[in-house]
């Protein structure tokens, strides 16, 4: 199905369920964006590559790309802050989820004039999401897939593992199982100081299909056992037969290092400058005359 009758699709199913003039997604220039509240959001596709045979693409990590209306990209830090506008209060589950939703929807539509068989999209979801979603993890979200023309098994969930949410590891490894149950790929994505206890435990009972660790930050680490630990990550990664990750590979060091501790993929700038995908929202959209809806 062309993209723009995909975007009209999805308009039409949202402002139907909804029973209002709520029709947030807009294909403009090929790219597809979605309005939530003040600001308009798009994708960034990052190509995830073969460590050792960097030209070879196994699939693309979905990043948002997020504006105001006047085209004003929104600084680190401002995102929750423009989530208070939405119905509703910030922080709380309904809002983050439909958030959630929207946004991979958008990343998905992007994606598909790109998306081969056997690549995956790597889509990141909010803990919050899952902890919001008290059963069926999934399940809307794969009515999108299908209609898309592609499978679960090409979707990777993608949940980046925070310590503040150590104490509900218990929750998140049941709402991920319940993505895996329904053949959604799974990855989860740490920094060096996560890697604790706790996370290994998680690693080991979600058994993800990948382990994601950034880059960023380990030159300021000052441990002579980093390389060591680095391959022990490595060796519980294939000990669960998944594939590791690193993230945010910038420089020639971080790349030489992925090599050296056994990394399967890479992604990071060093290997390419990925152009984004609707980065900027279209200027003449009537903000003030779209109304919040729930995807």
């Amino acid at each position: 199905m062309p993209l723009q009758q995909l975007v009209e699709y999805f308009n039409d199913r949202l402002e139907q369920e909804h029973n209002s003039g709520f029709r947030p997604f807009i294909l403009r220039d090929g790219s597809v964006h979605a309005l939530f509240g003040p600001i308009c959001i798009g994708s960034v596709l990052k190509p995830v590559r073969e460590t050792l045979r960097s030209a070879h693409s196994i699939g693309h990590m979905a990043q948002l790309s997020v504006a105001t209306h006047s085209a004003q990209t929104i600084q680190n830090g401002e995102l929750e802050n423009l989530l208070a506008l939405s119905p509703a209060p910030a922080g709380q589950p309904e809002s983050i989820i439909n958030f959630d939703r929207l946004s991979r929807a958008v990343h998905m539509l992007n994606y598909l004039p790109q998306a081969h068989r056997d690549e995956v999209l790597f889509l990141d979801v909010d803990p919050r999401h899952i902890l919001g979603v008290k059963e069926d993890h999934g399940a809307y979200f794969e009515e999108v897939i299908v209609k898309c023309g592609l499978e679960t098994r090409n979707v990777a969930i993608s949940m980046t593992v925070n310590n503040v949410y150590a104490r509900y590891y218990q929750a998140l490894l049941k709402g991920l199982q319940n993505y895996q149950r329904r053949d959604y790929r799974l990855a989860l994505k740490f920094d060096y100081h996560t890697l604790e206890k706790t996370a290994v435990e998680l690693i080991s009972r979600a058994a993800p299909d990948f382990v994601g660790l950034s880059a960023q930050h380990l030159e300021r680490i000052r441990d002579n056992k980093l390389p060591e630990k680095l391959q022990q990550l490595n060796g519980l990664v294939d000990s669960i037969a998944g594939r590791s990750i690193m993230l945010d590979v910038d420089d020639k060091r971080s790349a030489a290092l992925a090599r050296q501790t056994g990394f399967d993929l890479v992604q990071g700038e060093y290997f390419e400058h990925s152009l984004p995908v609707a980065a900027e929202p279209p200027s003449s959209v009537r903000y003030a005359q779209q109304k919040h809806g729930r995807l």
